[in-house]
């Protein structure tokens, strides 16, 4: 038994078998009680220690279990599964001597649990073949079967073997391929190609296996078009449909599923609504449709958003009525839904569609039309009155025209810092166990959370360090067993370049717990975090000069409390609590931390505070004066320099850079705050310089380090828009998803909301990704619910924009339709009525400026043009030559404008 054990600490798995075949059934019992000890001290462990003896302590462990239960668990470990040569050839030796039903039992038991590599398919396909029981069908075994027949296709230097070669040899394979279509999401090997077309597409090779009779054809199809019907991920409904068209349906097998095909023409994603359509008009043609049938259909295929599905059963139905003027009864109603559509084109194609075969002698039918021709607007009026006769509108709603924007976000005021030991750990160790401590990758934490749980947490520390240390110290011994940090140390000096409010944290933490020496604490205090040249360098090094002074408070009992830790959940400061705060300093002779009372200077309200600035200035403090002089002046914490571009060209004084292609880049300066360079620690001597705007990229953007900006300077969001703004830019252009984070939270900054605010505002709106542009819109939303939106302003600025070929004006279209989706439609129309004249003017109309305009018909027609200033050049576009969707929504727009609005 010793043997076995001492083999397992030096690692030599190879010698593991033999040693376990050796021992009885009691004598594995005893050497298991071993193993599991050993198991617990290896978790304790430097990582490369660990991996030498991980997959021998699996084997032995495994082996030495006498239950199938035990063994799988013991299996399936996390902290066993490390490695890169699978150790499960050794564990068959291992088990070899088993029962057959054993062996059998441990199969299946490990396939209901989340092993899905190729290995551990390989390991229980072989276990059942030992034990002559059929292969289970779990979810992770059917995805190491992908895998594995993925990896099978690869012969060395032979080259590819085609996928159709490997399935067909396959044991297994008509057993798991049915089970493809019962997972919640298809393994990604199966998804996978090089080309649509190419043989070597899992498809391509069912159908394959479909025709020589491997698979069975008929349940291929069947389980298709169920999966289709269930729904799922668009990559995986591509999937099935590409196979269901490699199987290439029977005219049998598409009449046997007509309502499958009416309920995918409705709902499936486009790509598989297409198909439907298609199968549709196939089965009309043969006359397998019957009217009533079409009409359902097209009543859910109208109100779909895809131009292309819309106009295509448009067409379906215009050669019904061509071909049966009987259904006119039935199916015209159904086309007048498109009334309602947005798309101008669309609503044309309806009318002359209901114009052409409106029977002359149905009164009734033509008064049901004419209702709902009364949703078209009033460009489409004469047609439709001479079509109908006077056509009844619908009554217009009580009272004048009210805007629907959403509440004005409320403050929240932070809990108090954590007053028990427990509840301080509590919230420390979820913080950080909930991100990945990795000291080889800088800025590897995960996603992090709001900043009032880091604020809280850190006040904690330094409160509870300073009255119960010994239990505090204890307690986060314990909780944290196993975090990185705490095991081994933080050996690397944090780089303020990727500092994040997690590894502040820990910090502070591995300070309190002796993982970090106090020399290093010292001169990390001494260290001038704010070097860069980059505005996320320099506010991250506001948060690295804080982590460091906190570690050093927690070592020294120097301070009762943090002073910067914000009232509210922005990160603001009420300047009479920071008073409080103060007095209470003095009391007990405490000397504030110099960059902790410098962050609270960032973070108190300026705007209408005399009555504190008084009671700082009684304290008859330095600090208090400080704090007193800080409120009067009222100045933000850098001026913004207005950019004083046009949509035509620079004059003197502008700010703007060229790319590389000679793309204009248009940013903000921000002047010089010598007040902060001469009291300040060097750690924010940054913000006071004056700045001009870098339009390269640096490494230090990333949505999980940012939540602690705007809480650096929450009441200065002018000032950090500016400095942010290059982010904002690569947004509108090739940055990653998620870049406009930071405008929701920006809104709610304190200061003016000035031309720093509403060109961010403005890059969002034109963001690369839908989902920035959506973040874009809830600003633009909050702005406006404030009462601090400026749309003259913000129209200028995406002229600008749009005319330095900075943003999209197809994206531009996106954000406002969805913007004036949610009511706000005067608001968007306030702002495109300012940027329309700009984009009007072009000699060629840019992509995307017919959408515009019909986003700002839409509006125009919903709120009515009062207030607005008119459109110049609208009626010059409207009075074009052709029937583009730009010329017809100007007409559309300058419809809803009265006569003596109207500009050319």
């Amino acid at each position: 038994m010793d043997e076995l054990v001492t083999a397992v600490r030096k690692g030599h798995n190879r010698a593991v078998p033999p040693l376990v075949r050796k021992l009885d059934r009691a004598g594995r019992r005893a050497v298991l009680a071993e193993l599991k000890e050993l198991r617990k001290e290896v978790r304790g462990w430097e990582w490369r220690r660990q991996d030498k003896v991980r997959k021998a302590l699996l084997v032995a462990g495994a082996a030495c279990h006498t239950g199938a239960a035990g063994c799988a668990t013991w299996i399936g470990g996390r902290d066993l599964r490390s490695w890169s040569r699978s150790p499960y050839p050794l564990l068959l030796v291992a088990l070899g001597d088993r029962d057959p039903a054993w062996l059998g039992d441990l199969a299946h038991r490990l396939a209901a649990k989340s092993l899905s590599s190729e290995a551990d398919y390989t390991f229980i396909s072989e276990l059942v073949r030992m034990a002559g029981r059929p292969i289970p069908t779990t979810d992770s075994l059917v995805q190491g079967w992908t895998e594995r027949i993925g990896a099978a296709g690869w012969h060395g230097g032979s080259g590819r073997v085609p996928l159709a070669g490997v399935l067909r040899s396959d044991p297994h394979v008509a057993v798991l391929v049915p089970r493809l279509f019962e997972m919640p999401e298809l393994p990604s090997q199966v998804g996978w190609y090089d080309t649509p077309g190419s043989p070597d597409h899992w498809p391509a090779a069912l159908r394959v296996l479909a025709e020589e009779g491997v698979l069975d054809r008929s349940q291929l199809v069947e389980r298709c078009v169920t999966r289709l019907v269930r729904g799922g991920k668009p990559g995986d409904q591509r999937f099935f449909l590409v196979l269901l068209q490699q199987l290439g349906l029977t005219e049998d097998e598409e009449s046997g599923h007509l309502r499958d095909w009416t309920v995918l023409a409705a709902d499936g994603i486009s790509v598989v609504a297409s198909h439907a359509q298609d199968v549709l008009a196939r089965l009309d043609a043969r006359g397998e449709l019957s009217t009533a049938e079409l009409a359902e259909v097209s009543g859910s295929v109208l109100f779909r958003p895809e131009k292309k599905l819309v106009r295509a059963q448009l067409m379906l139905l215009g050669k019904v009525l061509g071909r049966d003027a009987t259904t006119a009864g039935e199916l015209l109603p159904v086309v007048a839904e498109v009334f309602g559509n947005e798309d101008i084109a669309l609503q044309e194609r309806a009318l002359k569609l209901i114009a052409r075969h409106l029977p002359a002698a149905d009164e009734a039918l033509r008064e049901e039309l004419s209702f709902s021709a009364a949703q078209l607007g009033p460009l489409h009026r004469e047609t439709v009155t001479a079509l109908f006769g006077t056509v009844t509108e619908e009554a217009p709603a009580d009272g004048p025209y009210e805007e629907l924007l959403p509440p004005v976000p409320a403050l929240f005021r932070l809990d108090p810092a954590p007053q028990t030991v427990a509840e301080l750990v509590e919230e420390v160790a979820a913080q950080l166990k909930s991100r990945s401590w990795q000291p080889s990758t800088p800025g590897a934490s995960a996603a992090a959370s709001g900043i009032s749980g880091f604020e809280r947490a850190l006040d904690g520390l330094v409160r509870l360090a300073r009255t119960d240390r010994a239990e505090l110290t204890e307690a986060l011994q314990e909780a944290l067993a196993g975090v990185w940090f705490v095991e081994h140390g933080i050996e690397r000096q944090p780089e303020p370049a990727y500092m994040t409010t997690g590894h502040a944290l820990a910090l502070v933490v591995g300070s309190l717990l002796g993982r970090v020496p106090y020399e290093a604490v010292i001169q990390g205090k001494n260290r001038w975090t704010g070097t860069g040249t980059c505005a996320h360098a320099a506010l991250n090094g506001v948060l690295l000069a804080r982590a460091w002074e906190a570690a050093g408070d927690v070592r020294t009992d120097r301070v009762p409390f943090l002073l910067a830790t914000p009232t509210w959940h922005t990160g603001s400061l009420d300047p009479a609590e920071l008073v409080e705060r103060l007095r209470t300093y003095q009391r007990l002779g405490a000397a504030p931390g110099p960059a902790d009372f410098a962050q609270a200077l960032l973070r108190v309200r300026r705007s209408g505070e005399e009555e504190a600035a008084d009671a700082a200035a009684a304290l008859g403090t330095p600090t208090g004066d400080r704090l007193a002089a800080w409120i009067r002046a009222g100045e933000p914490v850098a001026s913004v320099l207005r950019h004083g571009l046009t949509s035509d060209r620079p004059s003197a004084g502008d700010w703007w850079q060229r790319s590389a292609s000679g793309a204009r880049k248009v940013l903000l300066a921000t002047r010089e705050r010598p007040l902060i360079q001469e009291e300040f620690p060097r750690s924010f001597h940054w913000l006071g310089r004056p700045h001009l705007p870098d339009a390269r990229g640096c490494y230090h953007w990333g949505a999980e380090q940012c939540p602690h900006w705007t809480a650096t300077l929450p009441e200065d969001g002018e000032t950090l828009a500016a400095w942010l703004m290059p982010d904002l830019l690569r947004t509108a252009d090739e940055g990653p998803r998620g870049g406009a984070w930071l405008l929701p939270p920006l809104m709610e900054t304190g200061g003016e909301a000035g031309v720093a605010v509403h060109l961010a505002l403005a890059y969002g709106l034109g963001a690369r990704h839908p989902e920035d542009r959506i973040s874009a819109v809830d600003a633009l939303l909050v702005l406006a619910a404030q009462g601090r939106l400026d749309a003259t302003l913000l129209g200028r600025e995406l002229a600008v924009l749009v005319d330095h070929d900075l943003v999209k004006v197809s994206r531009l279209a996106d954000a406002a339709r969805t913007a004036a989706a949610t009511g706000a439609y005067r608001t968007v129309l306030g702002v495109l009525a300012v940027a329309l004249p700009t984009l009007l003017a072009y000699e060629k109309a840019p992509r995307g400026l017919g959408d515009l305009l019909a986003v700002a018909a839409e509006c125009a027609e919903r709120c009515g043009t009062e207030g607005i200033e008119p459109v110049a050049g609208l009626a010059g576009t409207a009075g074009r030559k052709g029937s583009s969707q730009t010329v017809r929504q100007a007409a559309r727009l300058l419809a809803v404008f009265p006569p003596a609005q109207e500009m050319t």
